[in-house]
């Protein structure tokens, strides 16, 4: 090997088989456990063989696959969910959709200001005998 080929961040010096063994118990004894490695996902929830792993995944996967599918073929249709108020009942774009439902209130609550501001008087209501005297109004 020429001097040029070696990378000089890479230590060559020889270590002792005891030095080796003892640093390999040291990082043993500092491992993580099965069920450790399990709750941060490195290791399968599982017990069964290696060699079925992979089945077991495979079979899970389109268990879930299944699962969706039945799911949405029970799903309400566009026309049901805007029936029950789930889904508004719009054309705009969703993004728009929030500016058009207020703007909906407000001109409800005119259009209801509008109509107060218009209503007949109580006196008119007793004139025309829509309205019965109250007989406890200190008239």
């Amino acid at each position: 090997m020429a001097a040029e080929d070696t990378n000089p961040n890479i230590e060559e010096t020889p270590v002792s088989p005891i030095e080796r063994q003892e640093s390999l118990e040291k990082h043993l004894q500092m491992r993580p456990d099965a069920q450790d490695l399990k709750n941060r996902n490195i290791l399968p929830q599982t017990n069964a063989a290696p060699a079925l792993q992979s089945a077991q995944l495979e079979l899970e996967r389109k268990q879930h696959a299944d699962s969706l599918r039945k799911g949405l073929e029970k799903r309400p249709d566009k026309e049901t969910l805007i029936e029950r108020n789930i889904l508004p009942d719009s054309t705009a774009a969703p993004a728009l959709q929030g500016q058009q439902r207020e703007l909906a209130k407000h001109m409800r609550a005119d259009s209801l200001e509008q109509k107060l501001q218009q209503r007949p008087k109580p006196e008119e209501l007793l004139k025309e005998g829509i309205l019965d005297e109250d007989p406890t109004s200190p008239n």
